[in-house]
């Protein structure tokens, strides 16, 4: 039953669901509510589609994260990078506003679902580390400003396109005569407004003496007025007959149950697009799971995480909607508002759905550059170049992965971005792990210790060498252990004894073993001892299922203190006088 409990994280909350909790959560769906419903529209027509499709792809996904899902604040949905992805993915195969861009949609939703369930089934979430941090910073950066950039023609009421920025650019150049002034000026003064409620609103309404729970929801319902006051003037003023662009008629229905399209050409086509949009949403959203979890010191499990977020993808699939995953925004809203369980996002996804039925015709003169708005003043914050400064001063390594990132995602797409920076990572940690650090040591006088005589002022002696190998050894740089070695015994003919510490090296490959022994018998003909010292474990048992402990020309030492003392050159015993 336990077990069933662990599957079923709704099963284990649910049990100890308080009237405290209840409250908690309700306040905290209202504010999320308020929230979500102009982002879900805006999130939709950036992946390119309807805008009732953001609701419906934040209502299932949103219920079934609750009963499969380890976060207690966690909010699923639409957000900015995973709605890029898809209309990336989607609009290879399908062409925007048909039928066929729709099935392709749901059909990226059910792969994305059911490689993370797969991904959970076998707790294999340790893959999505081969996306490093300065990858996913570069990543997301890039992509923030794609998506800026994107929301630039309903800013400007033109019809500019493309996929990559110097695409996007020429377009919106070249479409510039096209310019709709009233558009330009909803665009522009929604924007303005949008970032000043960001940033200013709370501290005034603090100053004019507004309870905590006021400021919360003017503070984030500031794209909600935004909403009502663009949609009013255009109403009222008729703006939409001189060219304003709105969202026009929004069906006024629940989500329904659709069936994504599995045929082979398409599930081809859709298939790499959806790993990545997996990994790339897997890995934001436990990031976020994790932070909120710390806070009130709690724990998530990361591969029901993936099983939970594989559901709600599922959902989306069979109820209208897209590829989903846990947003940052809407998380931190949630968390901040005092949701204190699973149950704040069933209340929201109830909220959401009300919307659906009673208020989606109040949209109908919307703006689509209020949403273009909306959208932008959310994705600024995604931007943080300073990971550039950060990572040069830090690492090379790092900085050319976070550079080739940026660079690759805004000139040649978002999926040759994240995969050409999954490569370069994976390439740059071998590069490194294939010349990994060998210290020379030597004893700190006065201390069983030894450090690295390039740094310290250690005792050495003239026939021994005592190279401190800080890397597990493996096909990679096997070999330049062999040439560092037979390039420093071949300096002088002094040296008698070399040991390789190995307190740092936590495991040892074939290829390897094969070097091992390699050097082993080049130093066997030199006349020279091999030595091993501060041998973990695991690594001891690994070696002693071969024979090189057997042909070892040397011996094997507890600790380099008693390596040193048995090897060092011993005073000759004075003459008898």
């Amino acid at each position: 039953m336990s077990q069933f409990r662990s599957f079923l994280p709704i099963l284990h909350w649910g049990r100890t669901y308080s009237r405290a909790a209840l409250t908690n959560d309700l306040v905290a769906a209202v504010v999320v509510t308020i929230m979500l419903i102009p982002q879900s529209l805006a999130y939709a027509l950036l992946a390119g589609l309807p805008p009732e499709t953001g609701i419906y792809a934040s209502i299932a996904p949103i219920v079934l994260y609750a009963m499969f899902g380890t976060s207690r604040a966690l909010a699923v949905g639409p957000v900015a990078v995973v709605s890029l992805l898809t209309a990336s993915a989607i609009g290879q195969v399908a062409e925007q506003g048909t039928a066929g861009y729709a099935v392709a949609a749901l059909t990226l939703a059910f792969l994305s679902g059911g490689f993370l369930v797969l991904l959970g089934v076998f707790r294999l979430g340790m893959l999505a580390n081969f996306l490093s941090h300065p990858v996913i910073a570069g990543f997301i950066t890039a992509s923030g400003i794609l998506i800026a950039t994107s929301q630039m023609k309903h800013i400007l009421g033109v019809n500019a396109q493309g996929h990559t920025l110097p695409e996007m650019l020429w377009s919106l150049f070249a479409h510039l005569p096209e310019l709709n002034w009233i558009t330009l000026v909803i665009g522009v003064a929604t924007t303005a407004f949008l970032f000043w409620v960001r940033g200013n609103l709370k501290p005034l309404l603090s100053r004019l003496g507004s309870g905590p729970l006021l400021m919360d929801l003017l503070s984030k319902g500031g794209p909600v007025l935004a909403v009502l006051a663009t949609t009013f003037a255009v109403w009222g003023l008729g703006l939409a007959e001189q060219g304003v662009r709105i969202v026009g008629e929004v069906p006024q229905s629940l989500p329904p149950f659709t069936l994504p399209g599995l045929s082979w050409d398409l599930v081809e086509a859709l298939l790499v697009p959806a790993i990545l949009i997996s990994i790339i949403g897997f890995v934001e959203s436990v990031s976020v799971a994790q932070t909120l979890a710390a806070k009130k010191r709690q724990r998530i499990d990361p591969d029901q995480e993936l099983i939970g977020l594989g559901a709600a993808n599922l959902g989306a699939a069979f109820t209208g909607g897209f590829p989903v995953t846990g947003g940052f925004s809407r998380s931190m809203v949630n968390f901040d508002a005092g949701a204190q369980t699973p149950a704040a996002g069933i209340f929201t996804a109830f909220g959401l759905a009300v919307a659906a039925v009673a208020l989606t015709p109040l949209v109908f003169f919307l703006p689509k550059a209020t949403l273009a708005a909306t959208i932008i003043v959310a994705v600024l914050s995604l931007v943080d170049l300073s990971i550039l400064k950060k990572t040069w001063s830090y690492s090379l390594a790092d900085f050319v992965a976070v550079a080739a990132t940026i660079l690759l995602t805004l000139s040649l797409g978002v999926e040759v971005g994240v995969a050409s920076g999954v490569a370069i990572s994976v390439l740059l940690h071998l590069y490194k792990t294939s010349r990994p650090h060998v210290a020379e040591v030597g004893l700190v006088p006065g201390t069983q210790h030894f450090r690295n005589i390039n740094r310290h002022n250690v005792e050495t002696a003239p026939t021994l060498v005592t190279l401190r190998v800080d890397e597990s050894l493996y096909f990679v740089n096997a070999r330049f252990l062999e040439d560092l070695i037979q390039a420093r015994v071949t300096e002088g003919c002094e040296v008698r004894d070399v040991v390789l510490m190995f307190s740092a090296v936590n495991a040892v490959d074939y290829s390897a073993l094969e070097s091992l022994e390699a050097i082993n018998a080049r130093l066997l003909d030199m006349g020279v001892g091999l030595h091993l010292s501060e041998v973990k474990g695991p690594v001891m048992d690994r070696l002693g299922r071969s024979h090189f402990l057997e042909h070892l020309n040397g011996q094997v030492f507890l600790s380099q203190f008693d390596a040193w003392t048995h090897l060092q050159p011993k005073p000759a015993p004075r003459a008898a006088e």
